[in-house]
């Protein structure tokens, strides 16, 4: 019976000692991790075997699987060991979600897809930190422009936005008013590298003068960067729409 103890004993102490190298291993990972400015990841498993990244309010998920341990690294965190297989899941619900969010998340997974085979970006863990911040900074990107879309959605009608229609990558915007006896609409063809490039974009009168050439002068006094959106749709209202033309 003693025995039985001592070995009971001896086994505790061994997971009690297993537990705690887990917990100083993920230490030393959110350490690093978290020396990067984006926190648009969040860890919602690490074990000795995986990692699972949550995006997006928890609509994204990235999961990382490990190689065997490195010989001799005790926390299995030796920035040489491999990674088999990164993994991307889209958590969203698209029956449920607005539209704006369906948007966000074809953008999102338009630059994943684009990257080809993450597994050869991230071959072992030193890189994995990196691959965190070049998908934070895309969903960061994203998910202002969301907000943006959001913000129209309910302010619109102060820039005389009657309407905004989502389609795919696409945002059709009609624009309304009597001061300019005008409407017509703009379709802005939108991509993951929002809002870093020009957006293409299409223009469909339906009353009055104001058409693709009016509507391309304005577009290119619209500097790309923060608020791109917001600020395409300010200058529209602001140039084209406060007098007839």
């Amino acid at each position: 019976l003693c025995r039985e103890l001592s070995d009971l004993e001896t086994e505790n102490e061994q997971m009690l000692a297993q537990m705690e190298q887990l917990k100083e291993e993920e230490k030393s990972y959110r350490d690093l991790l978290e020396s990067y400015d984006y926190t648009e990841w969040e860890i919602t498993e690490w074990s000795e075997q995986q990692a699972v990244f949550a995006f997006l309010y928890d609509s994204i998920e990235l999961t990382v699987v490990f190689g065997p341990p490195i010989d001799g690294d005790t926390f299995g965190e030796d920035p040489s060991r491999k990674i088999v297989s990164l993994n991307f899941e889209s958590l969203l619900d698209e029956e449920e979600a607005p539209p704006s969010s369906c948007l966000v998340q074809r953008l999102i997974f338009q630059f994943i897809e684009s990257q080809g085979r993450w597994q050869e970006k991230c071959p072992t863990l030193q890189y994995l930190p990196q691959v965190l911040h070049d998908i934070s900074l895309v969903v960061s990107h994203c998910r202002i422009l969301g907000e943006e879309m959001e913000f129209l959605e309910r302010w619109g009608g102060k820039f005389n936005l009657l309407k905004m229609d989502i389609n795919d990558t696409k945002v059709k915007l009609l624009f309304s008013a009597s001061a300019a006896f005008a409407k017509f609409e703009v379709t802005l063809s939108l991509s993951a590298s929002y809002p870093s490039a020009s957006l293409p974009f299409a223009v469909q009168k339906r009353i009055g003068n104001i058409g693709e050439k009016e509507v391309s002068a304005v577009l290119s006094d619209v500097p790309i960067g923060h608020h791109y959106l917001r600020r395409i749709v300010s200058l529209i209202h602001q140039n084209l729409l406060q007098g007839p033309r």
